[in-house]
Formats: C-alpha cells, structure tokens, sequence
C-alpha cells in the first residue's frame, strides 16, 4: 500500500505536547502554547493543496528464530536481527526483544508483521530557508506530519481488512491513540527499542523507501529529516520498552548477525554500548 495524506486529513492527527516540547514551551503558560499553536496552524493551512504527506505499508509472512525475524518474501528469506534488553524494564520482568512478539519458526506456523515507512515532502523547507524563525517552525511541523501520518496509517491498518484489520472494531479517540491505547505496537527505527539507524538499510530492502521520497545516508539516516519508518506488531501482550545499554557480548553478536563490522557496529549503536 502506497498513500498521499492531504494536510488537513492529518492535522486532527498531530500530538501537540511533542510541538510544545520542541520549542521549550513545555511546563509554560497555556496562553503562550496557545499563541503558537495558532500560528502553526495558519502555517499548515497555508500548506494544504500545495504540499503532501507520503505512506508505504506492507504486511509480510515473519517467523522469529532466537533474537531474528524472518521474512518470507517471494523468492527468498531475509534475516533481520534485533536486540535484547540486557536489563529489564522492572525486577521480575523479562529482558524484552521486539522478536517475542512473534511466533518462532520451531511452531511451524507464520506469523505477521507490518513495515512502514512515512515522510513528508521535502521542499517545504526550502519555502522558508532565509527565516529562520519560520524554517524552524516549518520544520518543527514537518516533524509532526511525519508522525501523524504514522499514526493514522496505523489507525487504518489497525481497523482496514484490506490492509491487516486486526482490530476491527477498535473506536479509539485520537487522544486514546496518542496515549498508546491500541492493541498492538509501532516501534520505529531509531526509537528507544530500535536505535540501530543503518537498520534503515534492511527496511529498505523490504518497501523501497525511495517510493515515498526517502533516501538515506551511509549511516541510515533519512532523508527527508521529517520521516519515519519501522513496524506494526499486532500481538495484544506486545508493548514499547527501551532498550538501555548493551554490552560487548550483545554488540558483537548483532554485528555478526548483521553481517558488519564490530567497530563500525559500535559507531551505530554509541549511545547504547557500555564503555
């Protein structure tokens, strides 16, 4: 499934309070918020017939095997390895990987699981690059599309028998799905349980990102900035967690799993590698 959003259809869908963060207005008067959230708005509605959301979405046959999943595509498997909490969110809890969310290959049986990918189109930036104060708000807005198109792609899927519908009768308010209310999860890349950005890579290789105007970078990086792309998982006990730190043993395993180098590796994942 490839989409095109309309900026109106995805305003209703933007969460506020990550806007309000962005620009430090976090824990400031409501009149304050108030005031720019009226200008983003304006800016939006002047955006709206001139610029576009883009949306891919596929839903594959997956099996895990140890920290793994597997797809099954037309004429071949691809492995893509994750990684595994070394410590748990909580005592007694288990050390979580996005792969237990899936059904292992032992059972037999394939599972499902959906890629996606969002992004928002890229030459609104350039419209504003000798204001700065109005580039930073485009891009601020940019970086909510990206979002609210995630999250209503992830409404349709969630509800659309044509895509997945797994939840067909979910009537969630947007509130709702902003708090995380739904079945199911959408851990994206670059995220507290997915912070290995060069996985961009295998995720391209799943949905040619470049259909939704996404390029990436020799680290994996996307661009435009203002684009997201991960999973949909459907398991009703599935949930979000961080990661956290890893150590030399995990790190070296993914690499090799990976099929990149240790060092290079440790470039990618800095942030969550024990020194």
């Amino acid at each position: 499934m490839n989409k095109t959003y309309s900026i109106s259809e995805l305003t209703p869908f933007i969460n506020w309070l990550y806007f309000y963060h962005a620009w430090g207005l976090s824990g400031k008067p409501r009149e304050d918020k108030e005031k720019m959230k009226q200008e983003a708005l304006q800016m939006l509605a002047s955006w709206e017939e001139k610029y576009h959301t883009h949306a891919i979405f596929r839903l594959f046959e997956v099996c895990s095997e140890g920290d793994d999943l597997i797809f099954f595509l037309s004429e071949k498997k691809l492995r893509f390895p994750m990684l595994r909490q070394q410590h748990p969110s909580a005592p007694g809890e288990p050390n979580l990987c996005l792969a237990d969310f899936i059904r292992p290959l032992s059972q037999g049986i394939r599972d499902q699981v959906g890629v996606f990918c969002t992004s928002v189109d890229g030459t609104i930036i350039d419209e504003y690059r000798h204001d700065d104060y109005l580039n930073m708000m485009a891009q601020t807005l940019s970086d909510r599309l990206a979002e609210a198109t995630a999250e209503k792609l992830h409404e349709e899927v969630r509800r659309d028998r044509e895509y997945w519908g797994y939840a067909p009768d979910e009537n969630l308010t947007v509130e709702q799905q902003h708090r995380e209310e739904y079945q199911g999860i959408r851990p994206a890349i670059g995220y507290p349980s997915l912070p290995d950005t060069s996985a961009n890579f295998l995720i391209d290789q799943l949905i040619d990102m470049k259909q939704a105007g996404i390029r990436l970078t020799e680290t994996g990086m996307m661009t435009p900035h203002a684009s997201v792309s991960g999973f949909m998982f459907a398991h009703p006990k599935s949930r979000y967690f961080e990661l956290g730190k890893i150590g030399d043993d995990q790190l070296r395993d993914y690499a090799r799993r990976r099929g990149v180098p240790v060092e290079l590796m440790r470039r990618f994942l800095a942030v969550n590698t024990i020194r």
